[in-house]
């Protein structure tokens, strides 16, 4: 019961501190992942069956909300902007870990996994991929650990570097959208470096999460049958949901206030809500972290990981710090 209460305290903390104290709100993303990790793992989740479940439809539904502060024209705009280095970038991932995974004797299901998880947008990218390669259970949950392990260093890494080599905002939130995998990591890190980055990260990061449809059509035509395997395949392409909503909410601030004033002013206060329930999303995703989810990571499906990550987001911070690549919103 004591743990139950505490587990509660902080949960509600994470969201009343962040909304009252202005000062709280740089830093609130990142302790409040690494608070759901140590909890998890010292004493355990109390609510783990509840926070396992809960976790996507409320980051789902926190995107949504933040959609409903933005120009739809403006993120159309970076979406379209974004699109060629989505595609590069997704395109070097898999084929560099599909080379490394060979070159460390990995399993494929577990190279793609990981690779797909990294170049995509972590956990939502890795269970679309699974069905197509017939993954094991274990297999998945190896390849979300490995993802989550990596995102929770980017919150605190990719503000800190930001910082220190003098990136703006529209900057970070590039390379926040480019080089972190996981949707709740890449708005966790942006919030913390401003609004600007906030709503820039999140476009891009939408519009890279889209490609999980083309990448699981052609993992399921080009490598699932790599083992000769012949049984036919259901194959289930999903969307991600947060993703028609928060560009439908967007749309909805940009034309109804002409007919209905008030819509601007509450798609603001929704947006600045969703900003604080992010963080409490991501408490409990941190929650998530089990003492068992440790001890299935293996060392060579984290040294994937490691290596893509370092090698994907290192050639993005590059790139952009020397204007190669153009962000606008």
């Amino acid at each position: 019961m004591i743990k139950k209460i505490c587990f509660i305290i902080l949960t509600a903390a994470f969201f009343a501190v962040p909304f009252f104290w202005e000062p709280s709100r740089n830093w609130a993303p990142g302790i409040a992942v690494l608070s759901g990790i140590i909890f998890a793992v010292v004493w355990g989740n109390p609510f783990a069956g509840y926070t396992s479940k809960i976790t996507s439809p409320l980051l789902g539904a926190t995107i949504v909300g933040m959609g409903c502060g933005m120009d739809i024209v403006k993120v159309l705009y970076a979406g379209a902007g974004g699109f060629i280095y989505t595609m590069i970038g997704i395109a070097a991932g898999i084929g560099l870990g599909a080379f490394i995974g060979k070159k460390l004797g990995l399993p494929k299901n577990a190279t793609y996994l990981v690779s797909v998880g990294t170049s995509i947008c972590g956990g939502s990218a890795i269970a679309a991929a699974a069905p197509a390669l017939n993954a094991k259970a274990h297999e998945v949950a190896m390849a979300s650990a490995t993802v989550f392990a990596l995102n929770a260093v980017a919150l605190f890494l990719f503000p800190f570097i930001g910082h220190q080599l003098g990136f703006s905002e529209t900057q970070f939130g590039c390379w926040a959208a480019l080089g972190i995998h996981d949707t709740s990591s890449v708005v966790g890190a942006c919030l913390q470096y401003g609004n600007t980055a906030l709503d820039v990260g999140t476009v891009m990061k939408l519009a890279r999460a889209l490609w999980i449809v083309p990448v699981t059509l052609f993992i399921s035509w080009f490598v699932a049958g790599e083992n000769g395997e012949t049984e036919k395949r259901k194959l289930k392409l999903k969307v991600p949901w947060f993703i028609p909503g928060f560009l439908i909410a967007a749309a909805a601030v940009t034309f109804l206030p002409e007919y209905l004033p008030f819509i601007t002013d509450a798609g603001k206060f929704i947006k600045d809500i969703s900003k604080y329930l992010m963080v409490v999303t991501l408490f409990m995703i941190g929650a998530n972290l089990s003492r068992e989810k440790l001890k299935e990571l293996g060392l060579k499906p984290v040294l994937l990981g490691i290596i893509l990550w370092l090698i994907l987001a290192s050639s993005w911070c590059v790139v952009i710090y020397f204007n190669l690549v153009k962000c606008n919103i």
